[in-house]
């Protein structure tokens, strides 16, 4: 992945807000996106993601705030000539051109020449692996291949950022991990800034070197894809991402290591966060799944469990186990299938779950 350059902020959102009437999309969002990096947007429908994408393309105007492009405020100034190209989540590809007339589009639409556009558009047919396909009408064409138009037609301009708004939602399994890795490689072939807005927690953390993590029209968390997924800011990210299991409590005792008194039990965790906890305070102490140990026998260790399986989701090798505890709360836990293979978990079996007292992450109890 791209390092993004902490000293060179190619776009800047400054208190922008977007409102449609009494509807807040998007409240006072303070964000800058570094040249050359490839940054997600991701959040549940309706959190405001695609509104801050519209308004950095042009197709929305921002209700308060401004919006800069190498400095430059860019309001009021039109999609055309920002040039902030974007690939649409139905592609938007022109059914009544072919393939090659699709790629040119936006080069006539700047006045090339015709001989410079047909290079230029063969050039990106040829780095997209499509060449041979110049000639097709666009319903001749695989859904993996319409995806390479659109990133060509995009791309032939050589701009200097790149919007994405959910552009794999249309593919398949086998063809969206596909794309991901071209998409990767482009990025980082080119250099080109990439504003990537998904719902996909795998697509973003797959390809990105930041995630912006919005809810209700809010950022609730930036940063690297490993710091998002392992130490969450709020509870809502704590949910959002990942399998986390999250446990609500009060810290019992604060003099070495935290222990936290919840209603399941009472658990020892490691100072591992900025935040500082005393006695009394409630926190949300949060568990990935992935760190969670099973065993039929009680470990008589500290942070361990008493679950009752409910259910396994298998994914390739990776099985996670739906259980409840003994407050009718929900417990996950992702483990190899390999693992499980002289476990007879059945619905009602009775395990135990378990983690390191440095693998909790705790969260202030008023964060949400």
């Amino acid at each position: 992945m791209n390092e993004p350059s902490a000293t060179r902020p190619l776009v800047s959102f400054d208190g922008v807000s977007k409102r449609y009437g009494s509807v807040v999309a998007v409240h006072t969002m303070n964000l800058e996106i570094y040249e050359g990096e490839f940054l997600a947007l991701m959040g549940p429908s309706g959190c405001g993601k695609t509104t801050s994408l519209r308004m950095l393309a042009g197709l929305e105007e921002p209700s308060e705030g401004e919006i800069r492009l190498e400095g430059r405020r860019i309001n009021e100034i039109s999609s055309i000539e920002r040039d902030t190209p974007m690939v649409w989540q139905s592609l938007a590809l022109f059914p009544f051109l072919n393939v090659q007339k699709n790629v040119e589009f936006g080069l006539k639409m700047r006045a090339i020449p015709a001989e410079e556009r047909q290079q230029r558009a063969r050039k990106w047919l040829e780095r997209m692996e499509i060449l041979e396909l110049a000639d097709r009408d666009i319903s001749q064409l695989s859904g993996g291949q319409r995806q390479r138009v659109a990133l060509a037609r995009s791309l032939v301009t050589e701009p200097r950022i790149l919007l994405l708004d959910e552009p794999l939602s249309a593919l398949d399994a086998n063809l969206v991990v596909r794309m991901q890795g071209v998409l990767a490689r482009l990025q980082k072939e080119l250099g080109i800034t990439f504003v990537y807005v998904t719902h996909s927690q795998s697509e973003a953390f797959a390809m990105s070197d930041r995630v912006v993590i919005m809810s209700q029209g809010r950022i609730e968390q930036i940063g690297s894809p490993k710091a998002i997924y392992r130490s969450p800011a709020s509870r809502f990210v704590a949910d959002f991402v990942g399998a986390n299991n999250i446990l609500t409590g009060s810290v019992s005792d604060s003099t070495e290591r935290l222990e936290i008194r919840t209603a399941v039990g009472e658990f020892s965790c490691a100072r591992n966060t900025d935040v500082s906890f005393n006695r009394g305070d409630t926190l949300d102490m949060v568990i990935s799944a992935d760190l969670v140990q099973i065993s039929m026998e009680n470990p008589n260790v500290q942070n361990s469990l008493r679950c009752r399986f409910i259910s396994e989701e298998f994914v390739g090798s990776i099985v996670t186990i739906f259980a409840e505890l003994d407050d009718g709360s929900d417990f996950k836990v992702q483990t190899r299938q390999r693992d499980l293979a002289n476990m007879a978990l059945e619905e009602g079996t009775v395990f135990f779950a378990s983690w390191n007292d440095a693998d909790a992450h705790l969260i202030d109890g008023g964060s949400t």
